[in-house]
This record gives structure tokens, sequence and C-alpha cells, in this order.
């Protein structure tokens, strides 16, 4: 029986090292880490994912998935709840970093399934509020600056062209790791990842800051 921490690293303040040290730091002996990067939990259900796709194939009965918090698996609600269903269904320990919630397929008294359901949905939803929150948020923000005659500009990188060059010189290389590169280039290995993953989006946000 293995114990499998699930990550999804889509913003600057989901670091896979932070999520594997707090599971580290709440008890959690994880055997190995399987992380998507640069991917929705909106648009793109856990088994659409790259690594959500392996994750599924990966985990046998007896196994425990362990995940920061139910956002990390989506933030849709029905996606949610039905990975969650399904991975109980299989045999599947799903636990949660923050809370330490534990949920499994063992219970087959009635009462208790129903408030097992009812919590699972309960943090599903609150998922998709937030991130419906957090939209909501940032379009009023938008729009304000756009009142003000502005161009919405977004979040000003965090690289400079000749960074972002260098990191995409040693990428179509081939010979250095994310970790590495962002040694030499000066920046965060999140950062890297994210040119890595479009570095489209990487030049476009760059030339509306310059």
């Amino acid at each position: 029986m293995s114990t499998i921490l699930y990550a999804r690293v889509s913003t600057a303040d989901q670091n896979l090292d932070h999520q594997k040290t707090q599971a580290d730091q709440a008890g959690f002996v994880i055997d190995e880490v399987v992380a998507d990067h640069g991917v929705s939990g909106v648009s793109t259900t856990l088994r659409e994912r790259p690594e959500g796709k392996r994750l599924y194939d990966l985990l046998r009965r007896g196994d425990t998935l362990v995940v920061r918090w139910v956002d990390r698996l989506g933030r849709n609600y029905t996606d949610v709840t039905d990975a969650i269903r399904e991975f109980m269904a299989k045999g599947v320990i799903v636990r949660t970093v923050i809370n330490n919630m534990t949920f499994d397929g063992s219970t087959t008294d009635p009462i208790q399934m129903a408030v097992r359901d009812a919590l699972i949905g309960f943090m599903a939803a609150t998922a998709q509020a937030q991130h419906e929150a957090t939209k909501a948020s940032q379009r009023a923000g938008i729009e304000a600056v756009r009142r003000d005659g502005k161009t919405y500009r977004g979040r000003k990188p965090s690289y400079t062209k000749v960074q972002l060059q260098t990191v995409l010189n040693m990428l179509s290389v081939g010979t250095a790791g994310t970790t590495d590169i962002a040694k030499a280039v000066g920046l965060s290995r999140q950062t890297v990842l994210r040119i890595k993953v479009d570095p489209d989006a990487a030049a476009l946000a760059l030339s509306a800051w310059t």
C-alpha cells in the first residue's frame, strides 16, 4: 500500500515544494508525488490532466491519496465530488493536509455515509465558491482600471526579456532541469515552469509591460 501526494500547481502561491513540506509536517510519509503544472482546476477535470490520468492508473485498493485540500483535485463541485467518490469506490483512502480530513468507503452505516457525503459536497462547493469570488474580484479590479482610461496589463512578470530568452534557450537544449535553469537565471522554479508550460503567454505578458 502506497501513500501518494497529488499536487496541482497553477500559481506562484501553490509551490510544489511547499505542498510537499506541508504534507511532511502534517506527519504524512509520502511514497510518491504526482503533480500537474499550469492546469486549471475549473476547466480541466482531474482525469483530463496529464498527471491526473496517471494518478487514476497508479492508485490501487488500500492506497492513500493525500492532497493539500480538495481544491487541488479541482474547483468545480461536480468534478471534485465525482473524483472523491470514484476513489472511495476503488478502495482508495483520500486524506487532506489542511484540517486532516479522511474520506473512505469503509462505513456501511447510512447515517455516517450521509454525513461523509455532505461534508465532501460542502468542501467541494467551498472550493468552487472561493474560485468564483476570486474571479469576481479580479473582474472588478480590471473594470476599475478601464474606467480610469487605463489598459489592464495583468500581473507584472518577474522576469526580464533576457531571462525569458535564456530560459527558452535552455529548455530547447533540453539538458538542464527546471531547478537548474531557475538557479542559472535567478528565477523561481515555479516561474520557469510557467514559462515552460506556455512560452507564448509568458512572452505576451512581458510585452504588455515593456
